[in-house]
């Protein structure tokens, strides 16, 4: 029979978490490898660690302490997770846990020397690899330092740096255990690193090796700097090797101690060429057993590698997933190389929406789009391969992208000048009869944008009709004939020349302005309150409910009192306040107009405004109080005006100039143009958050039946299961529970991953750069996309509902959807990390006339909230002021 508290490497693998911990499980796991040498060891289950828990005192109270408080308190943290690991420390381990020990010592040596370390359950896990958070301990010797060991190993899953990393990763610490592997000692020649995907860029086909001399300490303490070798397809590609001053030894009587190498030594590298790609192919062994890149530790003994730890590496992005995979969000795909060397383009830098979405929202948006979509990381990407391939709609692809995002396009440029990466295509023969030219141009006549706002109305107000009676799976056949609607309606050739006539205006004006004036930007000013954009007058919308509460003192005290506000019952409540009904009417009309509105829109699964109405108070408190009435229809008249001026100075300069009068006359038409259509540039993507606003309420609707009749513990477990999925939900009336929980960690892992502009499917994450020498030294570059320069304070937002800005701050965020808009009229500048000149934040930020830079890396973490800055809308910087 097993013993439950000591269990022999050989007994477990990958499969045995909960009993002996991610570290040992992985080890298990490893010694089945054939080829992989794992030294000899046996594992102190978690069984034995509840054992020696119950006889803790008061630790339930301890704990129950520990999980109330604040993850920033550090100093709380640390003094409540001291207390509790002395409170472990000093309890004797059990005797019959001692026994189980000992005996496994006697069978591996009992005077031998051990590794003791620590291995917790939420440890070394595919979207946690915890690394670090707790304690290990080198050169054990004997019985009674073993036990002490123990002891100190369920200690450290009470350090600090764990107990803050679990509260910060949502994970409660109850439901982690400790395990403790002890291992006969080895002791190295040279030790190191081994990652089997570039742990920088990403690429799955690049790994590298830290190697130094001695224990590995030397290396994960920082001590030294390590030789680093990079091996690709079976060679050393790149060396570096460091001069190794330090290196650290087991000592005769235990533990370790760092002694200075030989000067004769320091530079001689620690590993051979030979010897590292040797060790790169044991890693990929490892790698295809896992099934994921791995960050690997290992010691070079005699000539043989002894492989001491192996952990997912959580940091990557994930590849993209290829049509049809079985296995959606879970574990690393390999998809990604599907058909040889893929690029893909992110969809959220074009959508200002680079959060991961859920499966529910990420699968719908796939069903809706026109061009095929895959998902990585939450995130969906376009392949641009095929169009990369052709010299012709190369040129189309790089022109069209270097507009949105010149990162993009330099990313692009970047993936091509490497020999081979995307073969060069001829391009294919045209098909048909040979083409008559470019399509007609659009009239330049506001009746074709009020017919085409008509025309998306009405096909939502059907859509809402038919959808009512529409049930179960009847509901799914519905929906896969509204998507094809859906599309129709975005790829309706009307739609596309008026949104192409807008942004070919805005090109043309600035490009020629600036050749015959030399001023930039120029069209940013005369697109000022340009008519029918229905993102700028959702905005100013909400100045006109902010003068009916205004003057309602009591309606401003039940707003101000945010902690009793309920998003069920808000408008309920607000409306029995004194002045409440008129107050009430004003924000149901804005959410009859807009509540289908939230931040990161596309995803179907995000909660509207519509469901979560306080959303809107801290912007409507704002509105109150750095506004005056009637400010809305003040701005737009002040927008107009100026507009108007700016195109009365153009003119009269062009006319000035030679051959003015058809410069002047070309430009007349183009501003008439420009006015016409850059608003119906916002009207599509209303129109799609409409129809999803209808979708989701529908799909809630049988989520809810599902959680009636037990399938669901909860509606929004639907957002964890695609659209296909939830289908066969409704239709078997079975839902995978197991299924749900890995997406809802799988998830979670993907908010902390930053999503590549352009990924290839070697998984490398690849950066562009502006290549910019006229961007003052300490400055951060940025993208151009709103004319005019600001200081002021920057306020770092990354939530619209946790929004408190005074007039004349800057909004410093990560990006901004058209639900950022209500914020834009209250402040004098803006600061994105993503964009591009026709994204959404651009356009707004030009039609409220505020100076506008996008597209700076790390903005939000390289400003400081509060912090005095200078925007450069116009040549696209800005400073960081003393």
């Amino acid at each position: 029979m097993t013993d439950p508290y000591v269990l022999d490497l050989s007994e477990v693998d990958e499969t045995r978490v909960a009993a002996v911990g991610g570290k040992g499980a992985h080890l298990g796991g490893l010694s089945r490898i054939e080829g992989i040498r794992v030294p000899d060891g046996f594992c102190v289950t978690t069984d034995a660690f509840r054992r020696a828990m119950a006889d803790v005192p008061p630790i339930d109270e301890r704990l129950d302490e520990l999980s109330r408080l604040d993850p920033e308190d550090r100093e709380a943290i640390g003094t409540l997770s001291a207390r509790i690991r002395r409170s472990i420390e000093e309890i004797a381990v059990p005797g019959d846990i001692a026994a189980a020990v000992s005996s496994s010592l006697v069978r591996f040596g009992e005077q031998a020397a051990y590794a003791v370390r620590s291995s917790a359950t939420a440890e070394d896990l595919p979207t946690a690899s915890f690394a670090g958070q707790q304690d290990t301990y080198l050169n054990v010797l004997g019985p009674t330092a073993v036990l002490r060991h123990i002891s100190r190993c369920w200690a450290s899953m009470f350090t600090e740096r764990a107990v803050i990393y679990r509260q910060r990763n949502g994970i409660d610490h109850r439901t982690v255990h400790m395990a403790v592997v002890v291992q006969r000692m080895v002791f190295p020649h040279a030790s190191g690193i081994l990652f089997t995907a570039d742990p920088v860029t990403g690429n799955r086909k690049v790994a590298t090796v830290d190697a130094g001399f001695g224990l590995g300490e030397a290396l994960v303490s920082g001590l030294v700097n390590p030789d680093v070798f990079t091996v690709r397809d079976g060679e050393v590609v790149t060396k570096a090797i460091a001069a190794k001053e330090r290196a650290v030894h087991a000592l005769p009587g235990g533990g370790t101690r760092e002694v200075a190498v030989d000067a004769r030594q320091r530079e001689r590298p620690a590993l051979t060429d030979e010897q590292a790609v040797r060790l790169v192919g044991l890693g990929r062994r490892i790698e295809a057993r896992f099934g994921r890149p791995q960050d690997i530790e290992w010691c070079l003994v005699d000539d043989g590698f002894r492989i001491v730890q192996s952990r997912p590496i959580t940091t990557l992005f994930p590849l993209p997933v290829i049509e049809n995979s079985d296995e959606r969000n879970d574990g690393e795909n390999t998809d990604g190389n599907s058909g040889g060397n893929r690029v893909y383009v992110s969809v959220g830098h074009q959508q200002m929406m680079t959060d991961p979405m859920k499966p529910l929202g990420y699968s719908m948006w796939q069903l809706t789009a026109m061009v095929p979509m895959h998902e990585a990381g939450g995130r969906l990407f376009v392949d641009v391969t095929p169009r990369l391939a052709s010299p012709t709609s190369r040129d189309s692809l790089l022109d069209v992208m270097g507009k949105g995002d010149p990162l993009v396009r330099d990313a692009l440029e970047t993936v091509l000048e490497r020999d081979g990466f995307v073969p060069s295509l001829p391009d294919a023969a045209p098909v048909g009869p040979p083409s008559t030219g470019a399509p007609a141009p659009i009239e330049t006549d506001p009746a074709v944008v009020t017919e085409l706002i008509e025309r998306s109305r009405t096909s939502v107000a059907a859509l809402e009709r038919d959808i009512r009676t529409k049930r179960g799976p009847a509901l799914f056949d519905f929906l896969h004939k509204a998507f094809e609607e859906h599309k129709r309606i975005l790829a309706d050739p009307l739609s596309m020349r008026a949104l192409m006539a807008g942004m070919d205006a805005t090109w043309w004006l600035n490009d020629r302005l600036r050749e015959w004036l030399g001023e930039k930007n120029v069209a940013d000013t005369l697109t000022l309150s340009a008519p029918d954009n229905i993102t700028s007058e959702m905005g100013l919308a909400l100045l006109d409910v902010a003068d009916v509460i205004r003057p309602l003192p009591k309606v401003l005290a039940f707003l101000r009192d945010a902690e009793h506000l309920q998003d069920a019952t808000f408008l309920d409540e607000l409306a029995k306040t004194e002045g409440g009904a008129e107050a009430r009417e004003a924000i149901e009309a804005y959410l009859d107009r807009y509540g289908m509105r939230c931040v990161g829109e596309i995803d179907i699964t995000r909660p509207r405004w519509r469901e979560r109405p306080t959303t809107l108070v801290p912007v409507i408190l704002d509105n109150v109080r750095n506004f005056g009435p009637g400010a809305a229809e003040q701005r737009f008249e002040q927008g107009r005006r100026k507009a108007r001026q700016k195109e009365q100075d153009v003119l009269s300069r062009l006319r000035a100039l030679p051959d003015g009068d058809r410069k002047a006359d070309e430009t007349q038409r183009m501003i008439d143009r420009v006015r016409t259509f850059i608003g119906y540039r916002e009207y599509p993507k209303y129109g799609i958050v409409s129809r999803y606003f209808v979708y989701k309420r529908a799909l809630l609707a049988e989520a809810e039946r599902l959680v009636r009749d037990r399938v669901l513990t909860e509606k929004e477990d639907a957002f964890y299961l695609t659209f296909q999925e939830l289908h066969e939900a409704v239709r078997s009336n079975r839902a995978d529970e197991r299924l749900i929980q890995r997406r809802k960690e799988a998830f979670r892992s993907y908010q902390a991953l930053t999503p590549p502009r352009v990924l290839t499917s070697d998984g490398e994450a690849v950066t562009g750069a502006y290549r910019r020498d006229d961007v003052p030294a300490g400055a951060l570059t940025g993208l151009p996309v709103s004319a005019g320069t600001v200081e002021g304070r920057a306020r770092v937002i990354l939530d619209m509902a946790e929004a408190d800005l005074e007039a004349g701050d800057i909004l410093v965020t990560t990006f901004t959807d058209p639900s950022w808009s209500p914020l834009f009229v209250g402040i004098a500048g803006l600061v994105t990390e993503v964009g591009g000149l026709m994204t959404h934040g651009a356009v707004i930020a030009r039609e409220y006339g505020l100076p506008a830079v996008v597209g700076v890396e790390r903005a939000t973490r390289l400003i400081r909230d509060g912090q005095r800055i200078r925007v450069h809308g116009t040549d696209g910087y800005v400073e960081l002021l003393p």
